[in-house]
């Protein structure tokens, strides 16, 4: 149950969720590549590929940070053969960048729209299919992607179509993979929080504060994660996981932990399936 010595590439990881999923495989002794696009400094947002980097490494392990594009096919395909060539080769992948705009049709410029399936469902797969070649060749090799369960109840789409539409194209690349790479013993699946999560996103775009201190700690899903990725890659494939239910599975008694603010009534994150769903598709 270690990532010692394992290598992940993790896209968006200078921040948020991916950071804290390199932090967790950082305290194992892992190498971490922190494939972002933040260079500088933002004063909107915290954290650098630099910066993340140097967390990684005071945490226990090695870090390689990398500014790309996921849009950008040479960059990412320079990354991934930059990763390769310093620590020796490629066992994890995170598809974790995402982007996000929550509206409707009549308010979504096209240029929202096509920087969100750019990102989400381009992006997943174009790292995906840069890192394939190199997971095939792993002792354990695992894609995870931070993505939704496949429910197609029309409530999770007539408020967003465009960005539930861009979040289910990274499901559905994973779920399809998992077939498609099953005979390689290449593990492909999805990760979602049943709750908001405090990240920059959920500050600057969604609720602000007040529902900062609703959400838990990134740090569920990066417990949840690791989890996921010391699982034997042949016969844990193909799963849309919630984070607690993981933890809950894995023996973990007190999620209490995880809140920001202790006692607090946490809020729901989208896409969550009710119990019972009969419009959820795929295995769950």
């Amino acid at each position: 149950m270690s990532l010692k010595g394992k290598t992940l590439f993790i896209t968006g990881a200078s921040r948020g969720i991916g950071l804290a999923i390199a932090l967790r495989a950082a305290r194992d002794g892992a190498n971490v590549t922190v494939a972002a696009k933040t260079a500088a400094p933002d004063p909107r947002l915290p954290g650098t590929i630099f910066s993340a980097a140097e967390e990684i490494e005071k945490a226990g392990g090695k870090a390689l940070p990398i500014a790309v594009d996921i849009r950008d096919e040479q960059g990412v395909e320079a990354a991934v053969a930059k990763t390769v060539e310093t620590f020796g080769g490629l066992d994890i992948l995170v598809n974790n960048a995402s982007a996000i705009h929550l509206a409707g049709t009549l308010d979504t410029p096209m240029k929202r729209y096509d920087l969100m399936h750019q990102i989400n469902g381009r992006g997943t797969f174009l790292v995906s299919q840069k890192c394939i070649p190199h997971l095939k060749k792993a002792a354990n090799p695992h894609v995870l992607t931070l993505s939704p369960p496949l429910d197609f109840d029309v409530k999770w789409f007539k408020g967003h179509p465009a960005y539930t539409l861009a979040k289910f194209s990274m499901s559905i690349y994973g779920w399809a993979m998992a077939a498609e790479f099953k005979d390689d013993g290449i593990a492909f699946n999805s990760l979602w929080p049943r709750t908001t999560i405090a990240t920059a996103a959920v500050n600057n775009l969604l609720g602000g504060n007040e529902l900062m201190k609703r959400s838990r700690k990134p740090e569920i899903m990066a417990d949840a994660a690791h989890w996921i990725l010391t699982q034997l890659s042949r016969s844990c494939s193909g799963n849309f996981f919630i984070d607690d239910d993981v933890l809950t599975a894995a023996g973990v008694k007190d999620l209490s932990v995880y809140a920001v603010t202790p006692g607090a009534e946490l809020a729901p994150d989208f896409f969550v399936p009710a119990p019972g769903s009969k419009t959820l598709v795929g295995r769950s």
